[in-house]
């Protein structure tokens, strides 16, 4: 009977209850939003439950291989984003934000869509900071800035919060560690506005204290000490303690590395500020490689090994190194790919011929006879080309002797290379540079020779962003001396310097004007073939001009003197016939020159879709390669206008730059060779000029051009 009043219950209770439905598991095939331009994609895929799928599981075309991951749909948490989203409008200034979605869905796939209509936004009417009037003039302007938030934008709070760090972080960049930063705000919904108000504590000035090191264990902590910028005395600065930390990860000794308050010791308020500076060292031993491929080096390859606190303590480290390009084009390795993926190769008739490559040997020491030095020895032998200009054989050692000024962050270096090598160059260049055209003065000039250099280099940077700078300014010098005092060969002396200045400010919200200025001159007497007197200034050390980083509307190094040369027998045949030589029987060799002058103008907008990655570009570039003395003296200058994208990366901004050239070719002499590789000037021809092939040229790079 017991049992069954039990089978009853239980059968009521089947009859009673709701029977729920098991939702069957359904792949995100699409998730899309519409309508939502005051804020980005990404953004609102990072507020959300709901993921979209991988591309390789969405895309129809490539679902059967199997590859990516699915993520199946949710209907409750599908329901809560449409809250997430809301409140992140509101938070965003958009109170009257409405989320609608479209949902399509069949058994085994949905496909999502958010529609969004963002409504009228709250409006920052004002925005005060105050607590800055004690600070010097100088100080309260570099603090207040370019702030994130600005009078006229929408109220977002996460903008609002982004500008109180920002405070917060420039008044500790500039010795005030215990800097607080206070946030009000006012908002009337009727009128859609806002006030804001930053009231700053900027705290008192303070000096580094102790420096307390924690974690070595083969490695002095004095040296450690030694690398890092933040040292006793020094005014406190938060970025200093940012860059010591990327020096000790620079000084490759170690794989972890932290320069922080030391919060233990620290009193707030006090005018002395104690450290902690935690490491982990790196593996005593590292061994790396990579392989690679490039329009003009073809396929390349890398292989290192490095040995770190070489002969025991004071962290020297030990580098082998190894590197070879042209593979697949160049002798041994020439496989024939100059016809095929190798293609820009066959322009390349000097440094496709053989195969490049590099093989080191150096030794560096950090903290030279001073925390701020750093000293490197190396032994090497390479040959190197430049595209259709020389290519460089030589064995030697180089001394580096490098110094990073703390204060102003100025780095310094000056390096001396002693080789003996040889420049291989087209025949024709030699023949117009240096009256060098039978094939036994030539030789001459290809001839094994001593090259001792010494180089200083400087650079002052004072930009905001390395690899996108919108605002300051970075300039560069650097002079290299040849002579016989030096251990260099009597026939190649000479004074190389060149400079570099770059200019960058924010002329509205996102709009960068930005210019530069470049100049260079190698002085060196006239050099006497016959003699062997006088000096010879090497391919590699002319300056040369075009391509993507300077006058972009010419092809690499295509700016500036070029000879040309043409087949006996065309020029033989074109006057039996009566006509003109064929261009296309024409080859083109850049010869450099002693003077460079380059000067780009850049203006960078948003792009009116996807303006948080995607940028808009207008430039104009002008510049020219001429030869001083001689009888080629006149300066030609070349302008260049044109227009690109730019769209950001992990890796910098990658570009796309279009830019107009009306011009021809330069004016140079038109070489005739024989079958004995002899050249001669062609009569008549002292100034030939060839066509380009178009008058647009294009370029693909990673990084802005300046």
């Amino acid at each position: 009977m017991r049992g069954l009043a039990a089978g009853a219950l239980a059968l009521l209770l089947t009859a009673v209850s709701p029977v729920v439905a098991q939702e069957p598991d359904r792949v995100v095939r699409q998730l899309n939003f519409d309508g939502n331009e005051p804020l980005r994609d990404e953004v609102l895929a990072s507020a959300i439950s709901t993921t979209n799928s991988s591309i390789f599981a969405r895309t129809f075309l490539l679902r059967w291989l199997g590859l990516g991951e699915k993520r199946y749909f949710d209907e409750q948490e599908f329901k809560r984003d449409v809250v997430r989203l809301e409140v992140l409008y509101r938070r965003s200034g958009f109170p009257n934000a409405r989320i609608d979605t479209t949902l399509r869905r069949d058994p085994e796939n949905v496909f999502i869509t958010f529609r969004i209509q963002a409504g009228v936004p709250i409006r920052v009417t004002s925005l005060d900071v105050t607590g800055l009037d004690s600070l010097p003039d100088e100080l309260r302007r570099e603090t207040l800035v370019d702030l994130p938030l600005r009078v006229g934008d929408p109220f977002n709070r996460f903008i609002m919060q982004a500008t109180s760090d920002t405070i917060s972080r420039r008044l500790r960049d500039r010795g005030r560690p215990s800097a607080r930063v206070f946030t009000s705000f006012e908002t009337n919904k009727d009128a859609q506005t806002a006030v804001v108000t930053f009231e700053t504590v900027p705290g008192p000035r303070a000096v580094i204290g102790q420096v307390r090191v924690v974690g070595t264990n083969r490695i002095t902590p004095q040296l450690v000490r030694n690398l890092i910028i933040s040292r006793p005395g020094r005014p406190y600065a938060q970025d200093e303690l940012f860059q010591s930390q990327r020096n000790l990860y620079a000084s490759d000794l170690f794989r972890f590395a932290t320069v922080n308050i030391d919060s233990t010791e620290f009193e707030p308020g006090s005018d002395s500020v104690p450290l902690v500076v935690q490491v982990s060292e790196a593996k005593r031993r590292r061994v790396r490689g990579g392989l690679g491929y490039g329009t003009d080096d073809c396929f390349r390859g890398s292989l290192g090994w490095t040995t770190r606190n070489f002969l025991g303590g004071g962290g020297r480290i030990l580098d082998l190194t190894s590197r070879i390009s042209k593979v697949g084009v160049g002798t041994p390795f020439d496989w024939g790919l100059a016809n095929s993926i190798c293609g820009s190769s066959r322009e390349d008739s000097v440094g496709s011929a053989k195969v490049n490559f590099s093989l080191g040997a150096s030794i560096r020491r950090p903290a030279f006879l001073s925390p701020n030095n750093t000293i490197a020895v190396s032994v090497f032998t390479e040959r190197r080309s430049e595209f259709k200009v020389f290519l460089r054989q030589e064995t030697g050692t180089t001394v580096t002797f490098r110094r990073d000024s703390p204060r102003r962050r100025i780095p310094l270096s000056l390096a001396y290379t002693l080789s003996y090598g040889r420049t291989e160059a087209t025949a024709e260049s030699f023949c117009s540079s240096f009256n060098a055209c039978t094939p036994d003065v030539v030789a001459l000039l290809r001839q094994n020779r001593v090259l001792a250099t010494l180089t200083a280099t400087g650079t002052l940077p004072q930009v905001n962003n390395t690899f996108d700078p919108s605002r300051g300014s970075l300039a560069s010098a650097e002079i290299t001396w040849s002579s016989r005092f030096l251990g260099s060969s009597s026939f190649q002396q000479f004074v190389r310097a060149v400079a570099d200045y770059s200019w960058y400010r924010p002329i509205a919200r996102d709009v960068i004007f930005s210019w530069r200025v470049r100049g260079g001159a190698i002085f060196a007497p006239t050099v006497d073939i016959a003699t062997q007197s006088g000096n010879f200034i090497p391919p590699e050390q002319r300056f040369y001009a075009g391509g993507p980083n300077d006058v972009r509307g010419f092809e690499r190094n295509e700016l500036g003197p070029v000879v040309y040369v043409v087949p006996k027998g065309e020029v033989d045949t074109a006057a039996t016939q009566g006509r003109d030589i064929d261009p296309d029987r024409v080859t083109v060799a850049a010869t450099g020159g002693n003077t460079l002058a380059v000067g780009n103008v850049e203006l960078r907008v948003p792009s009116p879709v996807f303006s948080s990655r995607l940028r808009l570009a207008a430039f104009v570039d002008a510049g020219g390669v001429w030869q001083r003395g001689g009888d080629i003296s006149a300066a030609v200058i070349r302008v260049t206008p044109g227009i690109g994208l730019r769209l950001a990366t992990p890796l910098g901004p990658a570009r796309l730059d279009v830019a107009y050239n009306p011009y021809r070719l330069q004016a140079g002499t038109l070489f005739q060779v024989d079958a004995q590789g002899g050249l001669s000037p062609v009569p008549g021809q002292e100034s030939y000029v060839l066509g380009r092939g178009g008058k647009f040229t294009y370029h693909v790079a990673v990084g802005q051009a300046f």
